[in-house]
């Protein structure tokens, strides 16, 4: 039996890429997160690919149907048939009409936005921790064993100099002002999801699952 086709958005420090894991793990299909994608067409050198490592490399944004190339290149591929959760695409309404004028209206079936307060995702942004040499995560409340070494790597575990308060609070803003009209034009089509997403990872899993089985049983 074929698994949904997704769409995850929030706010960073929402939980996005955590739930977005134990939805791809539960209905068995493929997490596809627009870093990794944007990686691997690189590394292997697609056509899409080729054409965003020019901007890349030149340290410039990659326009918007650079973005979409990638991306349908990712969902022509033969794990996405049963269904997949996009976790980072779209990021504006733009690319949302682009995706269903390539690839038709019915290419999402559900769209979940998860809601988290801006207190609580500047709480959780900013006490985030990353070791310097491998990327491990650790937070304030969940450091690594020895006063601040990476357990991994023996690494330096520091805070990231754009997860400061101001930075943080920059970033929220610029993703209200691009999120408002996806939203919208989501809602339009009756496919958006709103999911609480505060409390602690099973209790926001288990309301994302109830979310979602309960909007496509009604389809």
């Amino acid at each position: 039996m074929a698994g949904p086709r997704l769409v995850i958005l929030g706010k960073q420090g929402a939980g996005k890429g955590t739930q977005a894991e134990r939805l791809a793990r539960t209905y068995g299909i493929p997490r596809i997160s627009t870093g990794d994608i944007f990686r691997n067409a690189v590394e292997i050198g697609t056509e899409a690919g080729t054409r965003a490592k020019k901007y890349m490399d030149a340290g410039e944004l990659v326009p918007d149907d650079v973005v979409i190339g990638v991306v349908e290149e990712r969902l022509a591929e033969d794990d996405t048939r049963d269904g997949f959760v996009l976790d980072g695409f779209p990021r504006n309404a733009e690319q949302a009409r682009a995706l269903d004028e390539e690839m038709g209206a019915d290419v999402v079936d559900l769209v979940i936005e998860l809601e988290v307060p801006t207190e609580i995702v500047l709480r959780r942004i900013a006490s985030r921790r990353v070791c310097l040499t491998c990327g491990a995560p650790y937070s304030l409340g969940s450091p690594p064993s020895d006063d601040w070494t990476c357990d991994v790597c023996r690494g330096r575990v520091v805070q990231r100099e754009d997860d400061t308060e101001a930075a943080i609070k920059r970033r929220l803003d610029l993703y209200a002002e691009r999120t408002e009209p996806l939203v919208a034009y989501y809602l339009a089509q009756d496919k958006l999801a709103s999911i609480d997403g505060t409390g602690d990872v099973e209790a926001v899993t288990a309301r994302l699952l109830r979310g979602i089985d309960g909007r496509l049983t009604r389809k």
